[in-house]
């Protein structure tokens, strides 16, 4: 639900009654969810319960078989290409794997969609790709080859990549689970100031610890479905049903 003070009119992200199937296997078995503007969602649950492809479905990376999905009041139109161009303008993605260009340099990997895409002027690209990196910490890698980077410093490169597309919605999926543990704290404090700034953040993790102190609302699925959904202190310390009880206490142990 949305929190009270937001009508659905307003919401960042409407999904209504999705439905996704892969061959003989419904994934997604009727999602209702809406995300309201600045709002920090986290989604959790086992693998294999559709975490990551109901943040597919909303990036338009997987069509809906069946339901409605609206950004920012605009209804997109799944098998509409103008619709779905519109929508990556809007939402944001930033993937398990940091999917850089390795023959561009990390400047240039900032640089390339703005320019692709929005036709924004190569001076003005390299401007803005140079603040979001200082953003993530990495102004001084601008020319630097992505293989001489960490995987800490290269998610951060995605992260900034993602921003560069002034997205008003960006979707972190499992960001953190390629890292060495040593480097997941940097990406995730990116994120956090994110968070603190108001950026729209629906986000599939496995640090329970983060999205307690970061989310205003936690998500978890299971099988399919939203099964329980709620504030983090309620959540994690009062689940109301035994199959959260169960998936929190397999992460305790």
């Amino acid at each position: 639900m949305l929190p009270a003070e937001t009508s659905p009119a307003r919401a960042a992200v409407r999904i209504r009654g999705l439905h996704k199937r892969f061959g003989d296997t419904e994934v997604l078995k009727g999602i209702d969810l809406d995300i309201a503007p600045g709002e920090v969602v986290a989604i959790i649950g086992r693998s294999g319960s559709g975490k990551s492809t109901l943040l597919r479905c909303i990036n338009g990376l997987e069509t809906l078989d069946t339901g409605e999905l609206t950004v920012e009041g605009q209804t997109v139109q799944a098998h509409d290409a103008k619709s779905l161009r519109e929508l990556r303008r809007r939402v944001g993605m930033i993937f398990q794997g940091f999917n850089l260009f390795p023959h561009l340099s990390v400047g240039r990997n900032v640089m390339l969609a703005p320019g692709l895409v929005r036709g924004t002027p190569r001076a003005q690209a390299e401007s803005e790709a140079r603040e979001l990196l200082a953003r993530v910490g990495l102004e001084h890698k601008f020319d630097a080859a992505p293989e001489k980077l960490s995987g800490g410093q290269q998610q951060r490169v995605a992260i900034a990549r993602a921003l560069a597309m002034h997205p008003s919605v960006l979707l972190c999926d499992e960001i953190t689970s390629a890292l060495d543990p040593e480097l997941v704290g940097e990406v995730l404090r990116v994120i956090e100031s994110l968070a603190v700034e108001g950026m729209t953040l629906a986000m599939v993790t496995h640090e329970m610890g983060f999205a307690r102190r970061v989310s205003d609302r936690i998500v978890f699925m299971h099988e399919g479905r939203i099964h329980e959904t709620g504030g983090p202190q309620q959540l994690f310390e009062s689940p109301r049903t035994p199959e959260l009880a169960q998936f929190l206490g397999h992460l305790a142990s």
